[in-house]
Order: structure tokens, then C-alpha cells, then sequence
């Protein structure tokens, strides 16, 4: 098992991607806690995961991520409750595809403030648990807009541009706490948002990327559990591309 023994925190880990990404950690290992919107959906999945194996050894909790004294608070209650922070998942995040001639003040900062802010809101008291232990890992959700942009909607790449720039730039900062710092840039990729598309638009999504169909979840937890482990020791500092090929 690739993460035995390790803590990981999972932002954004009730559905879709960060789910994927909380059952590939149990399933190689590691004891996760799991952050949601609401209670309800922090339950639902946690349900669920203890269905598929009642082994694994998840909890969740429900932290407002833009505010940085609730987040602070969480984060050190999973230190006094593990006495470690090994993997942090910052998934959580927004999207939006509005206009800029349509763009509100309000609507530009409620997308920053949940792709951006927050993580460092989360970075910040747990960088300093794994400075003190040591050493860890943090690993952040990109996309591929954060390389090509998108047509509309400016608020979202502009806050993954800001992922890849604050992944670079704390990689090479906490390299000397042994603290490596990476981001994932997933393309199309079937969470509910496309399966509830018709099926037209799913193919002519998918005749768009050089792979020919959308990503599936687990791909690309599949890329958060190798830059969490010891395979990916010396790799610190990249933004991986998981897309098919989308962004060229």
C-alpha cells in the first residue's frame, strides 16, 4: 500500500474528483479526514465509504475554507487527534463560465476567494504541523484552463493561474522543511456536472480532446495518489497535466 499510515486531509472530498481521491488513499492506506460543504454531504459520503469497506478509516468535517481562523481550527484539531498531518488535498473550488460584460464584482470574488484563498487559509497552519513533524506533502486541484484559458467566465482560470503560481512558488520555499508541493490540472473529466449533459454534447466534447473521451474521476486520483507517495520522493514544484492532451 502506497500510503500506509499517513494522515491526509481532503478539501472538497464528498463528490466527483475528491471523492475518487479519498477512496484511493484508504484503499493504499491512509487514514483520511475529509472536508465537505454541509454536514449532510460530509454524512452521505462517509456513509458510502463505509459501505464499500467498513475497514477504511475516514471521518469528515465541515469547515467555512474562507475563513481562515474556522479552517485553522479544524486543521488543528486533526493534530491533536493524529498527531500528524502527512497529505493535505486542496480540491475544493468553483467554476463558472459567465461573460465579463456579465461579470459582477461579488461573482469574481466569491470565485477567488474559494480557489484561492482558501488555500492558504489550509496551507498555512498545516505547512507548519509538517515543518514541525518533519515534512509532508500538499497537493492541489488545477485545471487545464490554468494553461490554455477559456472562452468565458475569466474569474476561474484566473484563479487556477494563481494555483499553479502559489504551488511553484511554496514548492521551492518549503523545500528545506522537506515539504514537497505539487498541483494537478485535470481536463473534461465525467463528474455529474457532465454526465447530466446530453449525450451530443458529450461527444462533441470528447471529439475535442486527442484522447477522445473526458477523463474518468479515478484517473486522475489516480495522479494525487502517486505525487502523495514515495514514488514521486523528488518531485516537487510541477503542475501534472491530466487531459488527454486537451490543453494543446
Amino acid at each position: 500500500m502506497l500510503l500506509e499510515g499517513k494522515i491526509a486531509v481532503v478539501t472538497g472530498g464528498t463528490r466527483g474528483i475528491g471523492y475518487e481521491i479519498v477512496r484511493k488513499y484508504l484503499a493504499n492506506g491512509a487514514k483520511v479526514v475529509l472536508f465537505g460543504s454541509r454536514q449532510e454531504t460530509v454524512d452521505k459520503a462517509l456513509a458510502q465509504l463505509k459501505e464499500e469497506n467498513a475497514d477504511w478509516e475516514a471521518e469528515g468535517m465541515w469547515p467555512k475554507l474562507t475563513d481562515a481562523a474556522e479552517v485553522e481550527k479544524a486543521v488543528l484539531e486533526i493534530k491533536e487527534k493524529y498527531g500528524r498531518i502527512d497529505i493535505l488535498v486542496n480540491n475544493a473550488g468553483i467554476s463558472q463560465s459567465t461573460p465579463l460584460y456579465n461579470y459582477t464584482p461579488e461573482e469574481f470574488d466569491k470565485v477567488i476567494d474559494l480557489n484561492v484563498r482558501a488555500l492558504f487559509y489550509t496551507i498555512l497552519p498545516t505547512a507548519k504541523i509538517m515543518k514541525e513533524q518533519g515534512g509532508g506533502c500538499i497537493l492541489n486541484t488545477s485545471s487545464m484552463v490554468s494553461i490554455s484559458g477559456q472562452p468565458a467566465g475569466v474569474g476561474y482560470p484566473t484563479s487556477k493561474f494563481a494555483v499553479n503560481g502559489m504551488t511553484i512558488s511554496l514548492a521551492r520555499e518549503l523545500a528545506k522543511d522537506h515539504i514537497r508541493v505539487n498541483a494537478v490540472a485535470p481536463g473534461v473529466t465525467k463528474t455529474d456536472m457532465v454526465a447530466s449533459l446530453p449525450q451530443q454534447v458529450v461527444e462533441r466534447i470528447s471529439a475535442q480532446i486527442p484522447l477522445g473521451r473526458p477523463g474518468e474521476p479515478e484517473e486522475v486520483a489516480n495522479a494525487f495518489l502517486y505525487l502523495a507517495s514515495d514514488m514521486a520522493s523528488y518531485v516537487t514544484g510541477e503542475i501534472l497535466s491530466v487531459d488527454g492532451a486537451s490543453r494543446a
